[in-house]
């Protein structure tokens, strides 16, 4: 996606959340923060974006996220459970309207069994409904591709698109929990 159409997706989510008196906050592993830095890029962010947890590391997806021990030795970080668990965890420890979370690999190394390109993003909604979608690319096997920043960039992209269409109450393809 070209930086001005994330910039612009990333517009239309401040004014549909503003519009309906929303907030979000978001629950960042592989984007490391750049889904909410991307948002208050734009104008008028600062009435919809809450903030945001950065838990790149898996005992910090524990300790500030809240996500629960048993369910990574089962299922992993990088999984629809894990997205689920962090999307709540944002939501919830930023008091924000939605929770949006990212996990997954960025590379250049396969991670725990998961290939480069994997990635999770879980949404949490005002009325307590969570899912998950595994972000699709025209990478190999439905990964995302390209290197580091491009699969990261990719991941914001697709969450700030996943959220729009949420927010304005369309179907976004995900599993629900």
């Amino acid at each position: 996606m070209k930086e001005a159409d994330l910039d612009a997706v990333a517009a239309d989510v401040v004014a549909t959340l503003a519009a309906r008196r929303q907030t979000v906050a978001f629950c960042e592993s592989l984007t490391a923060g750049l889904a909410a830095a991307t948002l208050a890029g734009v104008p008028g962010a600062s009435k919809v974006l809450r903030g945001g947890l950065v838990t790149y590391a898996t005992d910090l997806k524990i300790s500030l996220a809240g996500v629960a021990p048993n369910l990574i030795a089962r299922h992993g970080v990088i999984s629809a459970h894990c997205a689920k668990a962090m999307a709540v965890g944002g939501r919830d420890r930023c008091d924000s309207s939605w929770g949006v979370s990212l996990t997954g690999v960025a590379g250049p190394d396969s991670q725990d069994g998961h290939p480069v390109g994997e990635v999770w993003i879980g949404l949490a909604s005002p009325t307590g409904g969570v899912t998950a979608t595994r972000a699709t690319g025209d990478g190999a096997e439905g990964l995302l591709p390209g290197d580091r920043c491009a699969i990261r960039s990719a991941a914001v992209a697709e969450a700030l698109r996943q959220l729009r269409r949420a927010v304005a109450g369309e179907d976004t393809g995900a599993v629900p929990s």
